[in-house]
């Protein structure tokens, strides 16, 4: 087979590569490793989300794989180093969902600032509170980032429209853009922050790392927002400072286990805001990354370069 698509993924992009190459859809095969195994020996690239885990047990047992796209630009499911190390590409579109995120993150924030979950489910109910519905503006409080790549950038650029200080800590960064402060460690961010978002990628040392320790060097009444991936946050941790009061709420836009397979407590605040993992759903973003990735798998499989890769452009087997 040409291309194995292992997950739910629908586009006119991919139908376009159908007239051209022999493309097997098994919607369902990220959820038997041992199946995904089997079938993958045979697929000369594969087109994933972020539910299929490409290890490097199964990327050994594909001999004919090229190509890896990925229709997001989170790469924890995937172990890029072993896909290299078998001359197989790996393709991101990683500038697709930069402005999606980017949005959903600034709603976020005013939805938590205004209380406009609160306000809707309120009125919905046949009341009309207002008090109860106070908030606070955006203008003049401080936002920390922690990631300042592609999203970080453009949430940065939207929060100053708002009139708000930022404050990046990045330790791959070395300079910023005039007016956001690049702090030096994560904890001089944090304290000084009214609102904190997180856009760092899922690495053994980023995982877990907004813990109890560094949740109580906030301010209290911060608001936290995470549109990155789950496992940068203890779950416990935050639903304890949520429950003492010691955030003012949160916004999470992704899980560590996604979904959830038991509630923890989130869902029954009234200051949290859930939601399923959205931030590339737009109608722009999801069109741009497929065609990106299609657009690379067709490059592949031809025997040209691609150009959204992030290890090599050429397969090297």
């Amino acid at each position: 087979m040409d291309i194995l698509i292992t997950e739910d993924l629908n586009s006119p992009a991919i139908d376009k590569l159908a007239a051209k190459y022999k493309i097997v859809r098994e919607p369902a095969l990220w959820k038997d490793p041992a199946k995904l195994k089997e079938t993958i020996r045979e697929a000369r690239t594969v087109m994933v989300r972020n539910q299929t885990q490409l290890t490097a047990d199964v990327l050994a047992s594909a001999p004919k794989l090229v190509g890896i796209g990925r229709i997001g630009v989170g790469l924890d499911n995937i172990d890029v180093p072993a896909a290299t190390k078998s001359g197989i590409v790996v393709v991101a579109p990683l500038d697709a969902n930069a402005t999606s995120v980017a949005e959903l993150t600034i709603g976020l924030m005013l939805a938590l600032a205004r209380k406009i979950p609160q306000g809707d489910r309120s009125t919905k109910a046949g009341g009309w509170d207002r008090k109860g519905c106070t908030g606070i503006e955006l203008d003049g409080k401080t936002l920390a980032l922690c990631g300042f790549g592609r999203i970080g950038r453009k949430v940065a650029a939207l929060a100053r429209a708002f009139g708000m200080k930022t404050i990046v800590y990045d330790p791959f960064v070395k300079n910023a853009e005039a007016g956001i402060e690049l702090a030096a460690d994560l904890g001089h961010a944090l304290a000084q922050a009214d609102f904190v978002s997180t856009h760092s990628p899922l690495t053994p040392e980023t995982k877990r790392m907004f813990n109890t320790k560094l949740f109580q060097t906030m301010k209290r009444g911060v608001f936290f927002i995470n549109t990155s991936r789950g496992g940068v946050v203890d779950e416990t941790a935050l639903l304890e400072v949520l429950r003492n009061g010691h955030l003012g709420g949160a916004a999470l836009d992704v899980r560590e286990i996604e979904p959830p397979v038991t509630k923890i407590g989130f869902e029954e605040m009234d200051n949290v805001i859930l939601a399923p993992h959205i931030g590339a759903f737009t109608v722009e973003s999801q069109a741009r990354t497929f065609e990106v990735v299609s657009g690379d798998m067709d490059r592949l499989l031809s025997g040209a370069a691609a150009v959204s890769y992030v290890n090599m452009a050429h397969p090297v087997r």
